[in-house]
This record gives structure tokens, C-alpha cells and sequence, in this order.
């Protein structure tokens, strides 16, 4: 789980502008922290590049 900030220089995005292009949502933890999940952020930039996020199941299958 990253901080705006982290999550902002893992996808290569200032943290100003980082909640306006990146479409994910934060997680609430339960102390009110908003964090993002790293899954998430692999998914949104797997996107961007047209690319599909395989699940566990689609990998498995591609190996055989």
C-alpha cells in the first residue's frame, strides 16, 4: 500500500497532478489513512498502455 505521494513517483506523476490523471480509487484504512494499492496501479498503467492486467488465472493458463 503506497501514499499519494509513493504511488504518485510509481507511476511517474507529480503529486499534484497525480489524483487528476490516475483514475484510482484510494483505499480507507481504518485509522482514515487513504493509501493505494499497488495492484490497482499496475492495473490503471497496464491500461493506459492498451495492455490487459492478467489475474493469477490467466497466467496460470498462459503457462499451461
Amino acid at each position: 500500500m503506497l501514499t499519494l505521494k509513493e504511488a504518485a513517483d510509481y507511476c511517474g506523476l507529480s503529486a499534484k497532478r497525480f489524483p487528476i490523471d490516475c483514475r484510482v480509487t484510494p483505499v480507507a484504512m481504518p485509522s482514515g489513512a487513504k493509501v493505494y494499492d499497488m495492484h490497482d496501479l499496475d492495473a490503471f498503467l497496464d491500461a493506459l498502455k492498451g495492455g490487459e492486467a492478467s489475474g493469477d488465472d490467466a497466467i496460470i493458463a498462459k503457462l499451461g
